[in-house]
């Protein structure tokens, strides 16, 4: 037996898993029933790779995919993913586009907390490993696309909710176009500690944006604002 297999039959993944919620969500003023509920059910461990499986649940992102053609890529924080996942108020019969899904994990989170879920991701590997995971552990209510995560998913619009895994410079307009009346996006806006975790809501048309909370956490790719030309 490999010795990193080994060595995870000796963590006790379910107790890390409880330690997680009462130790990083609820002393960090996440009080929803639903979202304390259900990342405590999701198996985090079987999302991230093998090599860092012992970090599934520690309280910074996990490294998911090494540097390549769009960068690292991470399973965020479970605070911040938590909170932000509450400031989206997401209900039981919400449609929900997860963009940057990576392995899947946050979609899984939102399968148990929506109505249905559309999981985008750009990397056709990540997506691969998305689909079988979530397949494999019974997430049936969530469909993994592949495509630009700048862009959306707009053949399955409008969306109750949409949540971006990851910091970004700007949300493009294309996003807001695929929101109901009512909808919203969430997301942390700016990098490192000026990063911001906002809600924007769309109504009548209009989209307002609240700032709730600072958090640092890892970009999602393809949200670069592009350096304005000079003359």
């Amino acid at each position: 037996m490999p010795a990193e297999r080994a060595a995870d039959m000796t963590i006790d993944f379910a107790e890390q898993r409880r330690k997680m919620v009462d130790g990083q969500l609820r002393t960090t003023d996440v009080t929803s029933p639903a979202i304390l509920d259900a990342m405590g059910e999701v198996p985090r461990e079987a999302f991230v790779p093998q090599a860092v499986r012992a970090l599934a649940y520690i309280d910074e992102d996990v490294p998911v995919q090494p540097a390549g053609g769009e960068g690292p890529r991470f399973l965020m924080e479970p605070s911040p993913h938590a909170k932000l996942l509450q400031l989206a108020d997401i209900r039981s019969d919400d449609v929900v586009l997860d963009i940057g899904c990576a392995t899947g994990y946050s979609t899984a989170v939102l399968t148990l907390i929506a109505g249905s879920v559309i999981a985008l991701e750009s990397d056709p590997h990540l997506a691969a490993i998305a689909s079988e995971t979530l397949v494999d552990r019974g997430y049936d209510s969530a469909a993994v696309v592949e495509g630009p995560l700048n862009l959306g998913y707009a053949s399955e619009a409008p969306y109750d909710v949409i949540v971006l895994n990851g910091a970004v410079d700007e949300v493009p307009a294309a996003l807001f176009d695929q929101l109901k009346d009512g909808g919203r996006l969430v997301g942390v806006l700016g990098t490192g500690n000026t990063g911001r975790a906002t809600v924007w809501t769309k109504n009548a048309g209009g989209v307002a944006a609240r700032h709730a909370f600072n958090a640092a956490v890892r970009p999602l790719p393809g949200f670069e604002r592009q350096a304005a030309f000079e003359f």
